[in-house]
Parts: C-alpha cells; structure tokens; sequence
C-alpha cells in the first residue's frame, strides 16, 4: 500500500515539474513581446517560423543600431520548417520603430507573386498602427544584411520584395 502511494506520488511530482511546455494552437495569431528589444506578430499557422524570426531579431539587436528608426523591409520566406505544415513560403516584414524592433509574419493571401507585397504591407501596416514612429526612418540595409545572414545559417531561401 505504501509503495503504490509513494508511486502515484512521484508520478505526480514528474507530471508536475517536469512535463514538456505547451505548444500554442496553430489557428490563433501569435504574439511575442520582449520589452525594450522586439514585438513579433506571428499570422496563424506560423509559429513555427518563431525560432528563425527571433535569431534573425537577436542579430540584429547586436548590430549597434539600437535607438534608430529604419524603413521597413519586406521579405519572401522559403522555410522548410514551415513548409512542412503545407505552407511553401511565408511574408515576413521588420521596421525599428523608436528603438524597438517589429516584426510580422503572415501567410500569403494569393498565389499570385505580385500581390505578395500588398499583402504584407497590409499585415504590417494594421500592426505597426499602435507603434508610430517619431523619428525619420534610416535605411534597413542591416536587417536585410540580418535576415540574409540567418536564412544561410539555416538552409532558409530569402527574396526581397
């Protein structure tokens, strides 16, 4: 009897302490907030594109820029990581906005190349709404340098709208 309640007890122990995190559910939007470096917004279905993005955020957060303002960038994603849950590519667009980085991600609309840019301005653009921007914006040549040195690391194929 006490053997059986010393069991239970440790089963209870481990499922408590030591059970793998949770996973959010793919159909809601994903949110990822690291006060005074970025601000991720991740479309449904996307976050497994998370541990690219936040590389990429970490190299540039190391890039000395940090209290300017840039142009945003938009960028055509290839991830097989993400493309094994049927999405073959995935828009990505990052702007420093008074210091902080932001980023979205979100799953093209259409098939259609050409409206990839739209598409992705208009994700960014409903997000970047609540981050104005007091400062005139510099040029973004260090994400893309950013971005294009973490997609080599990772086998990742990257085009610039």
């Amino acid at each position: 009897m006490i053997e059986t309640a010393t069991l239970i007890t440790l089963c209870m122990l481990y499922l408590i302490f030591f059970r793998p995190g949770k996973t959010p559910p793919l159909q809601n939007p994903l949110v990822i907030e690291r006060p005074g470096q970025y601000h991720l917004t991740l479309a449904a279905k996307l976050n497994l594109a998370q541990p690219f993005i936040e590389a990429v955020a970490n190299q540039i957060g190391t890039s000395g820029e940090a209290g300017q303002s840039s142009a945003t960038q938009f960028f055509e994603v290839h991830d097989n990581q993400v493309a094994a849950h049927g999405y073959d590519l995935y828009l990505l667009a990052i702007t420093r906005r008074n210091g902080i980085l932001l980023i979205q991600a979100a799953r093209p609309v259409s098939k259609d190349p050409n409206a990839y840019l739209d598409t992705i301005r208009e994700f960014a653009r409903a997000v970047l709404a609540r981050f104005p921007n007091d400062e005139e914006p510099a040029s973004g040549d260090k994400i893309v340098a950013a971005v294009l040195h973490e997609a080599g690391l990772r086998g990742i194929k990257i085009e610039t709208l």
